[in-house]
């Protein structure tokens, strides 16, 4: 643990007495992964166990995080960036891990109908600089042109990222097309990164990596589950939680748009955009999800969100063990069948 102290911007680890099998609560947080803050909760025998634990969670989504980064160079390594530097140039050695991680996203655009594309990047990054110009500059704040983003949209096709799996190589056809793995990436690392654990033996554990939460198990071996409270979107209301779930040995990803935004106007402008409008879609104000894998879910919240609602309804109600949580912009909620059976009293 006194490698990830040296390393980590900010971690704290506590302990207190679990009255129910004399194990321990420990806590681990830091904030140099995906760019976000994760979070860990586990209840064990002690706190070198925790230490191992922890050690294992972050060497692992660092790794992941170095891999699927679309901004930064790592010296000896091939990323999602350099597939991007690349594109119409020349195929690029990857690890397995973008090779799975990239056929994923392209089974997740099939069973979305394009609503979650990874080829969008040359859409994204034109948002992407309005957005970032509009926060540092408020009074010159704007939209992009739909032109312009007509005219990038031309470059998302994404049967022409061309994966070879013998040789662990890939490549972008169109010169001019970009990957952002934004919708997917997060949620599938901590999935990766809790099976492995699963795999490891470690029974009981929440990680939670920019509100992607993944229950390992239940909370003490005996079918205790995990509360998760899910954020209230709306910034002037007097709850921070919309809703608790208990989950256990499940994921919950919500998609909002409070975290990643911008004002034009006096309108914000979130980061969440439909593939068919090339605008933040307005359908809701958040969707979380519910189901065992968090990068299905992680897919899901965001695709969802460009869904009209019964569109959304009739997708989740096709796929097994999935629940769904819509919030619009009117603050009225709606969630699927068995979503209920999730849902804590606040």
């Amino acid at each position: 643990m006194k490698r990830i102290l040296l390393i980590l911007i900010a971690i704290y680890l506590s302990g207190t007495l679990y009255s129910c099998d004399n194990r321990f609560r420990y806590e681990a947080e830091f904030l140099n992964v995906f760019d976000t803050v994760t979070q860990i909760i586990s209840y064990m025998d002690s706190r070198q166990e925790f230490e191992e634990f922890s050690g294992l969670i972050y060497d692992e989504l660092y790794e992941y995080h170095r891999l699927y980064d679309i901004y930064n160079d790592y010296p000896g390594l091939n990323n999602i960036k350099t597939i991007n530097d690349n594109a119409g140039k020349e195929a690029v050695t990857v690890d397995q891990k973008i090779i799975d991680m990239l056929l994923f996203s392209k089974e997740a655009y099939i069973k979305t109908g394009g609503k979650c594309n990874i080829a969008l990047g040359s859409v994204l990054e034109i948002w992407h600089s309005y957005r970032e110009k509009g926060i540092y500059d408020h009074e010159n704040a704007s939209l992009p042109p739909i032109e312009l983003l007509q005219s990038a949209m031309e470059h998302t096709d994404i049967n022409k990222i061309i994966i070879d799996t013998e040789d662990s190589t890939v490549y972008l056809s169109d010169p001019e097309m970009s990957l952002d793995v934004g919708a997917v990436a997060k949620g599938y690392a901590v999935e990766e990164v809790c099976k492995n654990a699963e795999e490891q033996g470690y029974t009981s554990a929440l990680v939670s990596v920019g509100g992607n939460i993944r229950a390992i198990g239940d909370k003490d071996g005996k079918s205790l589950p995990w509360s998760v409270g899910i954020q209230n979107p709306d910034p002037d209301g007097n709850e921070p939680l919309i809703t608790m779930v208990d989950i256990v040995g499940k994921s919950v990803v919500t998609s909002g748009i409070y975290e990643r935004y911008y004002t034009v106007d006096g309108k914000n402008y979130h980061h969440i955009i439909d593939p068919e409008t090339l605008m933040p879609a307005d359908y809701y104000i958040s969707v979380s999800i519910i189901c065992r894998d968090s990068g299905i879910a992680d897919v899901l919240s965001t695709a969802i969100f460009c869904m009209p609602f019964q569109e959304s309804f009739d997708l989740i109600n096709t796929l097994d063990d999935t629940e769904a949580f819509w919030v619009f912009p009117d603050n009225t909620v709606k969630y699927s069948e068995n979503f209920a059976s999730y849902i804590l009293p606040l």
